[in-house]
């Protein structure tokens, strides 16, 4: 049966504020301007009307530790669930499973888990592996107990963990004793390979992404930052050919004005939203866990007990709400941010992303302050805050 949205569509190029949205069989089927095509049919009465708000693409959240009190790390499949159902409540329609430096054993763990577990609320579309192949110097809120040298025969173990159509993306430091070895071989399976966590010089970025390497890790975190003689892992994210970068948007990880510098110098089409968000998402305040850490939650910023950061407490709907609050960007700019870039970025842009004939019917009902009313997740609606 087919189903019709009316309202303000949120296109990657523009907002359409008179239109029209069919999806049926969990596809979109037809995305009219009822003003200015002359194909538009005539609305259905059946259709749902969003008065004050907007139609938009579901988010991709490539960077998410987990949420609703689960890890991934946890290796459980009902942790799994905790953090699916939580951020597709928060407009998350699809996310990579994301890992952190920890004992082999226990990333494999990580992995069956989330094969497991059953599929509930945002799709998991791949695997995040965070580490262990980093730099201890900016090793962040990773355990520096399992921090090693990057290890071929481990990641094609790995690798034999994922399922069909599994995406991949790899974070390293490339200056680390065999790093450049595994970003060719990971290149060579369909990995992305990002720097983070990681000391390297612009020199050796750019040796780096001559490799393969061609993303960067919750950029000015976790990195050798932005020198006038070294520009550093900052300096050539924002400047080697090829390269997209990720941001932590919620005021506390990087300064909006550094995130408008970091948009216009990178270009706001290779600059993705993340939340990197832990297992506190959606709890409030109080003592969690990170990788084995203990992290106080204390004023919606996670950290370890001597000030670090780790992670973070934002959602991909808060995330987009501070980018057009508090960076300044046009609404179809920071909702690409978080749709279209990171489905372009793990290669599914021809499935997910954009409101457009074809494409998986991941959408999101807004309101006028970009809050999630609705989730629909494959044609299904799976949240209705109403």
């Amino acid at each position: 049966m087919t189903r019709w949205l009316k309202g303000a569509l949120i296109l990657p190029d523009r907002v359409v504020q008179n239109g029209l949205l069919a999806y049926e069989s969990g596809k979109i089927t037809g995305v009219w301007d009822l003003e200015a095509d002359p194909t538009a049919p005539a609305v259905p009465p059946e259709a749902e009307v969003v008065e004050r708000g907007y139609i938009a693409p579901g988010y991709i959240d490539i960077h998410v530790h987990g949420g609703g009190g689960g890890d991934f790390m946890d290796g459980d499949p009902e942790a799994v669930v905790a953090i699916t159902t939580c951020h597709a409540r928060h407009g998350t329609t699809g996310l990579l499973a994301t890992t952190l430096t920890a004992p082999e054993e226990d990333l494999i763990r990580a992995l069956r888990a989330v094969k497991e577990a059953p599929h509930r609320g945002a799709q998991i579309l791949g695997f995040h592996m965070e580490g262990p192949f980093i730099n201890l110097k900016y090793k962040g809120a990773q355990n520096p107990a399992f921090v090693r040298p990057a290890s071929i025969a481990e990641i094609d173990r790995w690798l034999a963990e994922g399922r069909p159509g599994d995406r991949w993306h790899v974070t390293l430091a490339p200056e680390t004793e065999g790093a450049l070895d595994a970003i060719r071989h990971l290149v060579q399976r369909g990995a992305t390979v990002s720097a983070g966590h990681t000391d390297c010089t612009y020199e050796q970025l750019k040796v780096a992404v001559e490799a393969g390497l061609s993303h960067a890790t919750h950029l000015f975190n976790g990195m050798r930052g932005l020198h006038h003689r070294e520009p550093g892992t900052v300096g050539g994210a924002l400047t080697l050919p090829g390269v997209t970068i990720e941001l932590i948007a919620d005021g506390l990880h990087v300064h909006p004005a550094s995130m408008q510098l970091a948009i216009r110098a990178r270009g706001p089409e290779s600059t993705l939203l993340i939340t990197d968000s832990m297992r506190a998402t959606g709890l409030g305040d109080g003592e969690f866990t990170l990788g084995g850490l203990p992290v106080t939650v204390k004023g919606g910023a996670a950290r370890l007990h001597d000030g670090t950061l780790a992670g973070s407490v934002l959602t991909m709907e808060r995330g987009v709400q501070n980018l057009v609050r508090l960076v300044g960007l046009d609404l179809p700019t920071a909702v690409a941010m978080a749709s279209l870039n990171p489905a372009r970025r793990i290669g599914l842009a021809d499935r997910k992303g954009s409101l457009a004939v074809g494409k998986d019917a991941d959408l999101l009902i807004l309101g006028e302050q970009l809050d999630v009313r609705v989730t629909i997740i494959g044609g299904e609606v799976y949240y209705d805050a109403r």
